[in-house]
């Protein structure tokens, strides 16, 4: 993306054609095969359908990250995130409990309820947007079938026979006929080896906190300032606590921070600017900003500095960038960090030396040696 920037064209505007589709494939198969050589832990891919703007073109993280797992010896694979109102939860249950088994279970199982009504009302369901005044009716129907799909998943991982009966689910339907009986009950096959399955979610919201927390999933949390992180991580072990599940210091929560890292403050700025800006023309008509700095309005765009002052984003220097993780680190008692270094404009060139630059002149300072996730 070569005219990556604030300005024109705009996201609408943009058609990326099928040969950049595939493209894009053949790097993240190239990025796959460097992290791994680097010592990274997990990669972590994001489901998105229907986007012709060429940002984000991964619609099936698990055959995808089966087919990466395939080209690599050790580095993981995750789902950041399955939105699952789009799956059938037992099609979802099914492909990656095979997956599992497939890759000696080198796959991380995330969920998420989904941002972009063009994907859910398109592939069945509904979801609350900047696109459809943030619908509380939207956000209800959603977030039930979010909460019934996921309990129906980890029944059919768990049970050797199950059946469910929702607002939105009946499963097995009442009256299939079988060999002269009818169908009561429905067994997985496969099932995953793996077991337990970790789960791991965003959390955005008090109300997903709540059930996050409840059902002793991992909360994943992502662009917002030190304090609101802060405020946001400590509750979730409160709440956590309140159930039953006792969390040490920084475990059970991942935070999530997009980072670019340069030789001087001068070259990251110069090289993260046109992604950063691009990356803010595109997300914040869904109010994505607006949560990264209090009292923003709904489609707030904050400038590369402002990302970088609140501590949203850390793009620096190595100096600056390793401080900034630091920080972090101290702040939650941190244990488990995925770094976002991907922008629109990035050559091939310059995310290898993104993964490079952070596992060879940052990670080290936390003793992770050449390993990060």
């Amino acid at each position: 993306m070569p005219d990556a920037g604030a300005g024109l064209p705009d996201p609408r505007d943009r058609r990326a054609d099928n040969s950049d589709v595939v493209s894009a494939y053949r790097n993240l198969c190239h990025w796959a095969q460097v992290a791994d050589g680097l010592g990274y832990d997990t990669m972590w891919l994001t489901e998105h359908h229907f986007q012709y703007e060429g940002y984000e073109v991964t619609p099936n993280l698990i055959l995808l990250g089966v087919h990466l797992a395939g080209m690599t010896k050790l580095i993981r694979f995750g789902q950041m995130f399955n939105v699952v109102p789009q799956w059938h939860p037992l099609r979802l249950a099914e492909d990656f409990a095979m997956a599992d088994i497939l890759t000696g279970g080198r796959l991380e199982f995330g969920v998420g309820r989904g941002t972009v009504p063009r994907e859910s009302q398109t592939l069945g369901t509904v979801v609350a947007s900047g696109d459809n005044a943030m619908s509380r009716e939207a956000d209800r129907i959603n977030r039930e079938t979010f909460e019934e799909s996921m309990e129906i998943i980890q029944m059919a991982w768990r049970e050797e026979s199950f059946s469910f009966a929702g607002k939105h689910f009946i499963l097995p339907p009442p009256g299939i006929p079988d060999r002269g009986a009818t169908v009561t009950s429905l067994t997985l096959v496969p099932r995953p080896l793996s077991k337990p399955i970790k789960i791991f979610q965003p959390v955005g919201s008090p109300a997903t906190l709540e059930y996050v927390a409840k059902q002793g999933f991992i909360g994943v949390f992502a662009m917002a300032p030190y304090e609101v992180i802060k405020r946001s991580w400590d509750k979730f072990a409160e709440v956590s606590e309140s159930y039953g599940r006792s969390l040490a210091p920084g475990a059970g929560r991942v935070l999530q921070l997009p980072v670019h890292v340069g030789r001087t403050t001068e070259e990251a700025l110069r090289d993260a600017r046109p992604g950063h800006d691009e990356f803010v023309k595109f997300l914040s008509p869904y109010g994505r900003f607006s949560r990264s700095f209090e009292g923003a309005p709904f489609d707030f765009r904050p400038s590369v500095e402002q990302s970088r002052s609140n501590g949203v984003m850390a793009i620096g220097s190595i100096e600056e960038v390793t401080d900034q993780i630091g920080r972090w680190i101290d702040l939650l008692d941190l244990d488990h960090l995925v770094l976002f270094p991907d922008l629109p404009g990035l050559t091939q060139e310059q995310m290898d030396e993104q993964l490079h630059l952070l596992a060879t002149e940052v990670l080290p300072h936390f003793g992770f040696g050449s390993s990060a996730a």
